[in-house]
């Protein structure tokens, strides 16, 4: 029990000896200190102790208080927690979640020094020998006393309208600004502004009630209009607006004037030259608006388009045309509206269009400006075969045009070269034709044929003629003439000349017989070809001279006879002689057998003339040996070079999927017939042997040995307890068991933990939480458990029931009385465990008994109820009444001056305790609830 607490109950004792009729004095001050001196605690659960049985770690608010605490307090050489932690590494009061200012700090010496690091709570040194009062920053997790404070303030003692305010024994609830009424429901109230209308914009929030305090207006004027007073009202705490509402005026625009020579009319829908006003202009005929006809007075007080003008309306400037001239009359000004301008050519040339031109109202010529055109000649083409040049001094083929006229080669000009055009239209001579030249007549050369063109004439320029003769002769000359400009042809005329083949020779080991008809070796001459016995053309027979001056086949030759080319016989050799070239006429071959083969057939082949040998060619045969067989489970693969299973021939045996080879892999066939070692055979790869399975069991076959290939086994567990592993195991080739090796492990059940407020004891025969575990459930000291005692866990891994609750142990419920309120903090339900009450009383009345009673683990509150009973001045009236004279006199006197020196005392510590709570305050008004949960609306 603090410090506090003790004296409080002394005051108590002392005043129920003195008279029952004084507990009116006794005040229970609104701010209290209280430790917990049984435990030491880490700084958490020395704020959960605070928190549960009080309000929360004291919150140091100035020196005096520092003073008070040190002087109150017992020395403990761990010293107290308060109500400061590093929070984001910023020293912050937890009570008020508000940051320590450099104003209020009171740290010792080289303090915080975080040593030893994460030191982010705070001790104060009470009574120390030095620096008492003094802070220091220490790692949480040391065990230290807790320092706390209870105030009267609750969270449920003032709504979110008022302030908690702190009073003697008690507290009051004030109403913000604003709100009034007994619980301040009532809220004050501005003039409703739901009449504003027009281009005026009223945009309001109304937080706590239409147009009520802190109703917030916002205005604004629609566009083209002026806001005239605040952009902003707001409903004060009286009931009044800040300010009058504002109003919205049109925008000006500045008055139009009226343009020269035109007019304007306007509409005004706000006033005379205001927003939205519009005004169009108009010209008088011949004139034209300069500008926007148009404009509208905007939202920002200007025009959309400057004033127009009125200017007059031009026609396009004209000049005189080319070989003519131009007379113009201008009322108003050049080329201008009511204009006239007259036009006229020269001799020799004709006007093409208006001879008059008006500008008129619209500012457009009445038509096209005329042009002055020269006199128009027929137009002229150039000759055939000729071509001209003509000089236009106007235009094409105009008065004074001229054309000269020529012919192309190989033509002459008939008619004149010059022709004029005259002013009358028309050409001083006509046009002249050309005539091509002639060439002299040409004839078909002989043995041969002519064929001419002639596009302008027989033999005349351009005429072609193509010579050619006759098959068997050939053209001396030029094949081609042409006639050329000059009346010649380009080359004297061509003659036609027998053909001619090159001369021939009997081939050798051959004959040859010719005919010459026309001349030796000439067009149409032929030769015949033969060879000697033993040897055969190779080539035509015969050969004729062509028209091509060729022959019609080369000269033949007389190659030897040739018999089919022989090769040593495997495993054998050959011996051969060719008089006339390899394996040809005469050619002979003799033949052997190597070791380990026999020769079949002749010894000695000879080529004949008819291109055959005598026999046919020998071959070797290997030795033989015996057949081999593949063994079983296995087979075998063989090379037979020669013949199967002869000399040369080995045989490589390998056995199937597991087994392995007993004997040599590979063997060979020799020379003399027989193999080099007995054949193989295969035996099944064995496997390790298997053990029993623990609380299981295995089936197993074996169809090629005891656990060897292929042998496998099923394996299952006992009930309660499942197979980790493989199911299932087989032999593999390579000797290992394919599978993990199971084993049976007892069957899981879920982890189980302690309820809470409870604790949890278990035993494991095969695990963890396995099959066969059992735990027993217990609860703490003023818990009392739900559920099962003792769960186990089953064959299917499930728990025997669901695991119990601890409930914290109810007392009786306590019922507030009449004149009597009661404030309970309940951690584990209402009037269940560790719950703490406390009483007071209304104004009038006095506490009789404690302030403060706590359910008890035995659920029993730790006091009796108290009593609200009203105060005792009355009865201390009527007993001064009835005791009369002096001596009751003086002992009233005695007696109310010892209590008033009592009292006197009393408040005097209580004056001290309020000043702690005075206008120096480091983290908040006096007086007012700052706990950070709970902190009043501003």
């Amino acid at each position: 029990m603090g410090v506090t607490s003790r004296r409080f109950r002394d005051c108590i004792l002392l005043f129920a000896i003195i008279s029952w009729g004084f507990l009116f004095l006794v005040d229970v001050h609104a701010w209290t200190y209280h430790y917990g001196d049984k435990s030491q605690l880490t700084w958490e659960k020395a704020r959960t102790f605070c928190q549960t049985s009080f309000t929360d770690l004291v919150a140091i608010q100035n020196k005096k208080e520092i003073e008070y605490l040190n002087a109150v307090l017992p020395y403990h050489p761990n010293y107290y927690w308060i109500g400061i932690r590093k929070i984001n590494n910023t020293w912050t009061w937890v009570g008020t979640g508000k940051i320590l200012t450099k104003e209020a700090e009171n740290w010792a010496v080289k303090e915080p020094n975080n040593k030893g690091m994460n030191q982010d709570c705070v001790e104060i040194y009470i009574k120390r020998n030095k620096e008492a009062g003094k802070w220091n920053d220490e790692r949480c997790t040391k065990m230290k006393r807790a320092l706390c404070y209870q105030a009267s303030c609750h969270p449920s003692s003032c709504n979110e309208r008022s302030e908690c305010v702190e009073t003697i024994g008690n507290y009051t609830c004030q109403c913000y600004p604003g709100f009034f009424g007994p619980q301040c429901e009532h809220v004050a109230k501005c003039r409703d502004l739901d009449a504003v209308h027009g281009p005026l914009v009223l945009n309001c929030t109304h937080p706590l009630g239409k147009f009520s305090y802190r109703s917030n207006c916002g205005f604004s004027c629609d566009y083209g209009f002026e806001l005239s007073g605040p952009a902003t009202l707001q409903c004060l705490p009286f009931g009044n607006w800040t300010a009058e509402t504002p109003q919205c005026t049109a925008v000006q625009c500045k008055p139009l004037n009226f343009p020269t020579h035109g007019n304007f009319s306007c509409s005004h829908i706000h006033g005379e030259f205001q927003y939205q006003s519009s005004c169009k202009f108009t010209c008088a005929e011949g004139f034209q608006i300069s500008g926007a006809d148009t404009t509208v007075c905007e939202e920002s007080g200007q025009w959309s388009s400057l004033e127009p003008t009125c200017q007059v309306r031009e026609c396009q400037r004209i000049e005189s045309p080319a070989r003519g001239t131009i007379n113009c009359i201008n009322p108003i000004g050049d080329f201008a509206y009511n204009s006239t301008c007259y036009f006229s050519c020269e001799p020799g040339f004709e006007l093409l269009g208006s001879k008059t031109l008006s500008c008129n109202a619209s500012g457009q010529w009445t038509s096209s400006t005329p042009v002055c055109h020269a006199v128009q000649c027929q137009r002229l083409l150039a000759p055939a075969h000729g071509n001209s040049t003509c000089f236009h001094l106007h235009g094409e083929f105009q008065y004074q045009s001229n054309c000269t006229f020529h012919c192309t080669d190989g033509f002459l000009l008939i008619g004149e070269e010059v022709t004029q055009c005259t002013s009358q239209g028309e050409w001083t001579a006509p046009v002249p034709f050309c005539q091509a030249i002639d060439c002299p007549k040409l004839d078909a050369p002989r043995n041969g044929e002519l064929n001419c063109s002639h596009p302008y004439g027989n033999f005349a320029y351009t005429s072609s003629c193509a010579f050619s003769c006759r098959k068997g002769f050939v053209q001396v000359g030029a094949e081609q003439l042409q006639c050329t400009a000059l009346g010649t042809w380009t080359e004297k005329a061509p003659f036609c000349e027998a053909m001619q083949c090159q001369g021939l020779r009997s081939p050798k080991e051959g004959r040859m017989i010719c005919s010459h008809p026309v001349g030796e070796f000439a067009y149409q001459s032929s030769c015949e070809f033969a060879c000697e016995p033993g040897f055969a053309l190779v080539g035509a027979k015969a050969t004729h001279c062509l028209a091509t001056g060729n022959w019609s086949a080369p000269l033949p030759t007389c190659q030897v006879i040739e018999c089919s080319k022989l090769d040593a016989p495997k495993n054998g050799g050959i011996n051969c002689s060719h008089p006339y070239g390899d394996f040809a006429y005469s050619s002979s071959c003799a033949f052997v057998c190597h070791q380990g083969f026999v020769q079949v057939g002749a010894e000695q082949l000879h080529c004949t003339s008819l291109g055959l040998w005598t026999e046919r060619p020998p071959f070797c045969k290997a030795a033989r040996c015996p057949a081999l067989h593949k063994p079983d489970n296995g087979h075998y693969s063989c090379f037979h070079p020669h013949a199967s299973f002869a000399y040369g021939s080995s045989c490589n045996f390998s056995c199937n999927v597991g087994f392995q080879l007993l004997g040599l892999e590979l063997l060979e066939c020799s020379a003399l017939g027989n193999w080099t070692e007995q054949p193989p055979h295969c035996k099944a790869v064995q496997c390790p042997g298997l053990e029993i399975l623990d609380n299981g069991k295995a089936n197993c076959s074996h169809p090629h040995g005891l656990f060897a290939y292929s042998s496998s086994c099923i394996f299952s567990c006992n009930s309660g307890f499942e197979l980790a592993g493989s199911e299932k195991l087989k032999c593999t080739e390579q000797g290992n068991w394919k599978g993990e090796i199971p084993t049976c492990e007892a069957a899981q059940c879920l982890t189980l933990r302690a309820p809470a407020n409870g604790q949890l004891n278990c035993s494991h025969p095969f695990g963890t939480f396995r099959y066969n575990s059992s735990c027993m459930f217990s609860c703490d000291t003023g818990f009392v458990r739900v559920g099962a005692e003792m769960l186990n866990c089953t064959a299917r891994g499930e728990w025997s029931g669901l695991a119990p609750s601890c409930e914290a142990i109810k007392c009786s419920q306590l019922q507030n009385m009449e004149s009597m309120q009661i404030d309970c903090f309940n951690p584990w339900g209402s009037f269940s465990y560790k719950s703490a009450c406390h009483f007071r009383c209304a104004e009038g009345y006095i506490l009789n008994g404690t302030n403060r009673a706590e359910c008890q683990p035995n659920g029993q509150w730790s006091e009796d109820m108290p009593v609200c009973q009203a105060t005792a001045a009355p009865y201390f009236k009527q007993v001064l009444l009835y005791t009369g004279g002096a001596a009751a006199s003086i002992i009233a006197l005695v007696f109310f001056g010892g209590l008033i020196a009592l009292a006197i005392k009393r408040f005097s510590k209580r004056e001290e305790r309020r000043k702690l709570l005075s206008n120096t305050s480091d983290i908040g008004t006096p007086g007012v609830f700052l706990n950070a949960a709970f902190d009043s609306v501003s």
